[in-house]
């Protein structure tokens, strides 16, 4: 019995130590509001807090897009202000590379049209075609990118 409580013990310890090192690796990040919102003005797609596995940044658009293929980024999008209308799915025409795990196309064929305004929420998997097809006026929008190792 005895040797029954030093080993519930020692593994209590462990399971207590490994929690606290846990806790030590995953260190939580805030960004406050102001700091959000002054990121929206600055060009090409801001990223706001890269990580491991993950990315956050803001986006402005303030014209139409490029068909986008993101072959291991899921994308998460937050409408913060303005509104556009969005192709998602069907199937890509004439797709090509960009760069490395990106490529765009020619059309999408099919698809999903989502109209866009402050306050959605759109999650895009990875490999899924989309086009930002029509932006009214502009669109500042948080992306939040899931990218597959």
């Amino acid at each position: 019995m005895k040797l029954f409580a030093i080993a519930a013990g020692f593994a209590a310890l462990m399971f207590v130590s490994s929690t606290v090192q846990a806790a030590e690796l995953a260190k939580s990040t805030y960004v406050q509001n102001e700091a959000v919102l002054a990121n929206f003005d600055k060009p090409n797609g801001n990223p706001l807090i890269p990580g491991d596995g993950y990315a956050v940044q803001t986006n402005k658009r303030v014209k139409n897009g490029n068909i986008e293929i993101h072959e291991k980024e899921t994308d998460i999008f937050h409408i913060m202000d303005g509104s556009a209308t969005i192709i998602v799915g069907g199937t890509a025409i004439e797709p090509k590379q960009t760069r490395p795990f990106q490529l765009t196309a020619k059309d999408i064929q099919g698809g999903q049209s989502y109209n866009l305004k402050k306050g959605d929420v759109l999650v895009i998997p990875a490999g899924t075609p989309h086009w930002f097809k029509q932006v009214n006026g502009s669109i500042n929008y948080l992306t939040i990118k899931s990218i597959k190792p």
